[in-house]
């Protein structure tokens, strides 16, 4: 792609006079899961700087441990104890109800988690969060323990605006991580290459960068890397491999950490980050690699500080550029937690509700498709994602039955209402406004709310041609206002941010 602003110019911050409603507008969807109206206002008002310090502060918002995962935690004490005095039998059924356990409690914390990151004040921090675990993958499919797969996210997020080798260093001693990529199996005698090999090309510098010496070197660096039980990071000293490596020209006792660093003083780590935002926020055509290099040696400059980038890429100039806007598919987390926030709903807290339409779209969390992460860009749009969308948006709009669930998915849903939480479909209050409207203007409402372009001349007379069909305050006016909204949400429009 190239791009009307010079590499040096593409990130410096944008002029005062550039920032409007229409780039706060593209800010918060970009940024964020979507753009409401008070939202717009309120960053428009505030300013690029000021909103960026306020959803990226030096510490962003953490999801609390559900109560799924602290009973875990402790039932862990004991566990051990309890096998050992079992027959074999009885020992195999407790594996058995403990990994059902743990699976229940990974679908709680994605639900838990959807809730959470819909919160407008949390949302892009927990974006931001997102897309670290899709760069610096973990799959519960391989790692089926919710402990560790909600230490993981928490390390994540706890590391996540800091500096990028502390959190990369933590990526390596989490025992999610040792498990995914085998670092367990990592050992003085014969070492395994995984984690060295996906640490170069997809965690830090890409293919081309690294030869297969360093990847041989490097794994012997990280030898010792061990779990603790219950689920600790232990390093085992009569495991490592205490002697000489040379990883990038360079020779000496190395550990795990001093390879991270020599990474860090590559070139191509300074870009590789820039380039997989680009990716996930910006556009499906990469930058020029002029525009890379010179975000990377300021971010190298910068000491590789996370806020630093974070700051440096949404307030700059190229980010905003007319051909970034309006054009960039919805990825079905992003496409979900939208639609929330649009229609101004909760999650609901159960799993076959709030993962179900997930992963019927393709993007569960905690469980990416590969090492590699989700592909996102078209790859979201195919027959089924986009009949699974559609399913998701009719079922907002039709009440929840709550006869058809389980005694414990009713409690969960009345523990949610306890806690003014219960707002899970779209109610006739909701549209009784657009209703209450001139047809035209409830066009006008709906689609420069809900849509990242402008909707053309043919979409806004056919949706107003159909409200118009229904008089005026009658139960037929508001059917035909719900329908509208829902076939504007289907729209390919809508799919876009």
């Amino acid at each position: 792609m190239t791009s009307p602003l010079s590499p040096e110019e593409a990130w410096q911050p944008l002029p005062a006079g550039d920032w409007n409603v229409d780039a706060a507008r593209h800010f918060l969807r970009r940024v964020g899961w979507t753009a409401k109206p008070a939202d717009v206002e309120r960053v428009a008002a505030d300013g690029p700087a000021r909103t960026l310090d306020r959803m990226f502060p030096t510490e962003g918002p953490s999801l609390a441990k559900p109560e799924s995962v602290a009973k875990l935690d402790e039932d862990a004490g004991g566990y051990a104890g309890r096998l050992a005095a079992m027959a074999p039998a009885d020992r195999r059924a407790l594996e058995r109800q403990e990994r059902e356990k743990s699976r229940a409690a990974i679908a709680d914390i994605g639900v838990r988690w959807i809730q959470f990151a819909t919160q407008p004040d949390n949302a892009a921090f927990q974006k931001w969060l997102f897309f670290l675990s899709g760069l610096y993958v973990v799959g519960a499919d391989k790692v089926p323990r919710a402990r560790l797969i909600y230490q993981y996210f928490d390390m994540l997020a706890r590391h996540s605006l800091g500096s990028a080798p502390t959190l990369v260093k933590a990526v390596s001693r989490s025992p999610a991580m040792i498990l995914y990529l085998d670092l367990q199996e990592n050992r003085r005698e014969a070492p395994n290459e995984n984690f060295a090999r996906e640490l170069f090309e997809l965690f830090l510098l890409g293919e081309g960068n690294y030869t297969e010496r360093d990847i041989k070197e490097s794994a012997r660096a990280f030898t010792g890397y061990r779990i603790r039980p219950p689920g600790e990071f232990a390093f085992a000293p009569r495991q490592h491999d205490p002697g000489v490596k040379t990883i990038f020209g360079h020779s000496g006792n190395f550990t795990g950490d001093d390879v991270i660093d020599l990474a860090f003083a590559q070139p191509a780590a300074g870009t590789w980050m820039p380039r997989k935002m680009v990716a996930y926020y910006l556009s499906d055509t990469p930058l020029p690699a002029g525009h890379l290099e010179v975000l990377g040696a300021e971010w190298r400059g910068a000491g590789y500080d996370l806020r630093w980038l974070v700051r440096r890429f949404f307030g700059s100039r190229l980010f905003y550029q007319p051909e970034f806007r309006g054009n960039f598919i919805k990825g079905p987390v992003q496409f979900y937690a939208g639609l929330l926030q649009d229609l101004e709903l909760d999650g609901i807290p159960l799993p076959r509700y709030g993962l179900g339409p997930l992963r019927q779209m393709g993007q569960v969390p905690f469980y990416p498709p590969n090492v590699r992460g989700w592909l996102g860009g078209r790859s979201w749009v195919n027959s089924g994602s986009l009949a699974a969308r559609r399913s998701l948006v009719e079922s907002v709009f039709h009440p929840l039955n709550i006869a058809n669930l389980t005694a414990d998915e009713q409690a969960e849903i009345e523990a949610a209402v306890s806690q003014r939480r219960g707002n899970f479909t779209v109610s006739d209050a909701r549209l009784n406004a657009l209703a209450a409207q001139d047809p035209d203007a409830a066009v006008r409402s709906m689609t420069g709310d809900l849509l990242a372009v402008p909707a053309g001349p043919a979409m806004r007379a056919a949706l107003g041609h159909f409200i118009a069909a229904g008089p005026a305050n009658t139960p037929e006016r508001l059917r035909r206002v719900r329908r509208a909204l829902i076939t504007l949400l289907d729209t390919p429009e809508y799919q876009l941010c």
